[in-house]
């Protein structure tokens, strides 16, 4: 039969040869039916059925029997062979000009009705491989399909019987590996609910070979307060090289923790309480830990997660840190053959929703700060915010002889020293880089300490001498010196929008001095999250890593977006203020946790939600749909 099929295929190259080109725009876009024969003859050689193929194949691998018999009749030879018939050519071109009418047709419509993000030269291909997902089977770039779990058990005897028979050292009944448990298909997007009592979303990067648009989040279950909250921690889409059918079993175990793309697979992370570490980085309770963690492996949970507070491990003198309590807890991790996922803190824990506990900075910062308090964010009024580090400083030598990016940097370098065999094991699988108060890429314009309830737009929070150098440099820069300062009009923490001359409709947040000073204010944001996560990006190389980004939600039906201009992002109605700052965390690689507080603030404010103009949904829509994310 090989001898055939060889023969097959020099008649189908030398009657191209002596074709008259007429059919040249099928060849462009889907081969000719050449090339399609010798795919199919191919096939045919591996035990491929002949059932599976469709009908415009078989009459083209008929087609090419036929002439094959007429090649080896006797006497045919080399001068002997006959010239393909010209209008068997024609019908050849108006048989595949049909199925490509036929197949745009089919495309229109999955894209109009059903919502499927195909692109704009699919063929027939990615339809099946679309239609395949939402069935609940799993389709890799190179087409090999298999079902997941939930459909094995139908899979295995059934219509497709004949698809699973092609790899010979698997049996019909085998079940797919452990790792395979829980894949489905569909776009993993998720929502995660941190220790506040706070929802959040995960907006991953898809994968090349699933961008269905049609798939749903995923949503945890709340286990209550003063024990572990349950998050679904989604991990961002990763590329699956080319194998083949042989390798999949070989090839599942040892996929990272971002290769679920193609499926609805989440892995699901506890957060272990703020407290499970003690001032003197040692395990509070190890005992009641280790029962907890063996009742979660009970539960067939993925993992856990835990803040690594930098005013615990490096409390007392520079670079001096004391890793032995989150040592002790990776041990016990591994031993219970559960993962890990650790955050870089470096704020403050202590007066916000959900903090039962109180982890100042270190105390060698601490005593800078009473020396030099321009260190620390800073309103107005001069009232100074110490949960966390100004920006400002993040290039300048205040930290005994460092910038505040080096100390990030060696806190995390030494971190990933210690804890290499936990990393090369995998059992820390991703590390959340800390980038403001809470660990979240914001100013801290609303702060409780300060004065603060909700629904109030917040202050901005530039006025330490580093900031405020900073805009006086970009206001020479601009030619306009007298914009270095920062509009006065702007209210105070509990102010509406239309209380003030700066937020209000048609307000200065729209005039040029408004514009520029806004731009200023979130490139400052956005420079901070490029700079530590590129030194995270060092520190972790190989590692995944993320960043968490706040939903400021209250007053996004208002023009100006008061309070996410406050916090630093600059969102008004004439503008997108997400887009940068996804577009940063994606050249870094970095998973966006986008995290929704508004339970946390429904549950402890008495006035109307609706007082505030929250659009939580918009927002959320918004940043769902930003470019950088879909592509």
């Amino acid at each position: 039969m090989a001898t055939d099929m060889q023969k097959l295929i020099v008649t189908s190259e030398e009657d191209d040869e002596e074709g008259d080109g007429t059919d040249m725009d099928v060849k462009e876009e889907d081969g000719d039916s050449e090339n399609r024969a010798k795919h199919i003859a191919d096939q045919a050689m591996v035990g491929v059925e002949a059932g599976m193929l469709s009908d415009s194949f078989d009459d083209q691998f008929q087609y090419h029997h036929e002439v094959q018999d007429q090649v080896s009749t006797p006497g045919g030879g080399s001068g002997g062979r006959k010239c393909r018939p010209l209008e068997e050519k024609e019908r050849t071109k108006l048989r595949e000009r049909h199925r490509r009418a036929i197949t745009a047709r089919i495309l229109a419509g999955l894209r109009r009705h059903g919502n499927y993000n195909l692109r704009v030269r699919a063929d027939i291909n990615d339809v099946i491989a679309a239609l395949a997902r939402e069935a609940g089977w799993v389709v890799l770039p190179d087409g090999t399909t298999f079902p997941s779990r939930s459909q094995g058990s139908r899979s295995v005897g059934g219509p497709s019987a004949a698809a699973t028979q092609t790899s010979s050292h698997q049996s019909p009944q085998q079940e797919p590996p452990p790792s395979l448990k829980g894949i489905s298909p569909g776009y993993p997007t998720s929502v995660e609910y941190n220790s506040g009592q706070m929802k959040g979303l995960l907006v991953p990067s898809p994968s090349p070979y699933d961008l269905s648009a049609g798939a749903h989040p995923q949503t945890s279950v709340m286990m209550g307060d003063g024990v572990d909250t349950p998050r679904i921690q989604p991990l961002t889409a990763g590329t699956v090289d080319t194998i083949n059918v042989k390798q999949i079993v070989d090839v599942y175990p040892k996929l990272s923790e971002r290769e679920f793309a193609g499926s609805a697979y989440v892995p699901v992370y506890v957060m272990l309480p703020l407290g499970v570490m003690n001032m003197k980085c040692e395990l509070a309770d190890p005992d009641g830990l280790l029962q907890q963690l063996r009742a979660l492996k009970s539960a067939d949970v993925d993992g856990v997660k835990v803040d690594c507070w930098w005013g615990i491990v490096e409390a007392h003198a520079p670079q001096e840190y004391n890793w032995h309590g989150y040592k002790k807890l990776c041990q016990i991790v591994r031993q219970l053959k559960l993962k890990l996922q650790v955050i870089m803190s470096f704020h403050e824990c202590g007066g916000n929703v959900g903090d039962d506990v109180c982890i100042p900075l270190p105390h060698w910062v601490a005593e800078i700060g009473r020396s030099n308090p321009d260190i620390f964010f800073t309103d107005k009024e001069g009232r100074r915010n110490p949960e966390c580090l100004s920006w400002g400083i993040d290039k300048e030598r205040v930290l005994r002889g460092r910038t505040a990016v080096e100390v990030y940097f060696d806190y995390m370098r030494s971190f990933r020293v210690h804890f290499d065999e936990f990393f090369d094991e995998g059992v820390i699988s991703m590390v959340e880089i800390g980038l403001g108060p809470c660990g979240e890429l914001r100013y801290p314009s609303n702060p409780v300490k300060n004065g603060w309830r909700y629904p109030g737009i917040g202050e901005f929070q530039c006025y330490d001498q580093y900031l405020m150098r900073s805009l006086r440099k970009a206001a020479e820069a601009r030619g306009h010196p007298f914009w270095s300062r920062v509009p006065d009009n702007c209210g105070s923490y509990n102010s509406q929008p239309h209380e003030t001359g700066f937020f209000c409709d048609g307000g200065d947040y729209d005039g040029y001095h408004g514009r520029f000073f806004l731009n200023w204010y979130s490139q400052i944001l956005v420079d901070h999250g490029d700079l530590v996560l590129s030194l995270s990006k060092l520190a972790f190389e190989g590692t995944c890593t993320a960043a968490k980004l706040p939903s400021i939600h209250w007053w996004y039906k208002t023009a100006s977006h008061a309070a996410e201009l406050t916090a630093g992002f600059y969102n008004s109605c004439n503008r997108d203020g997400y887009a940068a700052i996804v577009a940063m965390l994606k050249k870094h690689g970095a998973t966006l946790n986008f995290c929704f507080s508004d339970l946390g603030v429904l549950n402890q404010q008495p006035m109307d939600f609706a007082d505030g103009y929250v659009d939580s949904d918009g927002l959320f829509w918004q940043v769902r749909h930003l470019p950088s994310i879909q592509t």
